[in-house]
Parts: structure tokens; C-alpha cells; sequence
């Protein structure tokens, strides 16, 4: 079972179906910086709310797990902060 963070905790998962759920949930969308190599690198990798950023590409959702996993990333993430939803998160590598 995938572990979600509780009050300011964050807790980190490799589950794409928990990472997909979290960034949905917050009107997120998977998406690259622009300007940084993609092709097999898949540029840096986002995740967009709201209203697109500029700076930012959105991609699919596997070309974002094709690059998270060829990366060997995990995803920090905070479900809530001081009862509220947050939107906390960094892609951290595997340790």
C-alpha cells in the first residue's frame, strides 16, 4: 500500500497511479521545461496547475513515467498542510 503524508509530511512514491490521482486531484497535468532536451532524455520534468506556465510543455502522462522511471525518481509529496490541500511535491531520486 502506498503511503500518503499527513500534516506537513511528506512522503515520497514511485506508484504512478498514487502520483497521477494526487496531480489530477490538484488540477495538475504532467509537463517538461522548454528548451531542455527531450527526445529519450524527456527534459525536466513538472507538474502544471492551473493555468499553463510559459515555461512549460505539457506531455502525456507516460511520456512523464517513461522519463521518471528511466530516471529512477520517487515523488515527495504533501497531501495537506495545516488542514488545507496542498500541492507540495519534488521529484527526488531513489535512495
Amino acid at each position: 500500500m502506498a503511503s500518503h503524508a499527513r500534516g506537513s509530511d511528506a512522503a515520497p512514491t514511485t506508484d504512478h497511479d498514487e502520483i497521477r490521482r494526487w496531480a489530477e486531484e490538484r488540477g495538475g497535468r504532467p509537463a517538461a521545461v522548454k528548451g531542455t532536451p527531450k527526445g529519450d532524455d524527456g527534459g525536466l520534468l513538472r507538474i502544471d496547475f492551473g493555468e499553463p506556465e510559459e515555461g512549460l510543455e505539457e506531455i502525456s502522462w507516460d511520456q512523464f513515467f517513461k522519463t521518471f522511471e528511466d530516471r529512477k525518481l520517487a515523488f515527495l509529496h504533501q497531501d495537506k498542510i495545516d488542514g488545507k490541500q496542498s500541492r507540495f511535491f519534488k521529484l527526488v531520486n531513489r535512495g
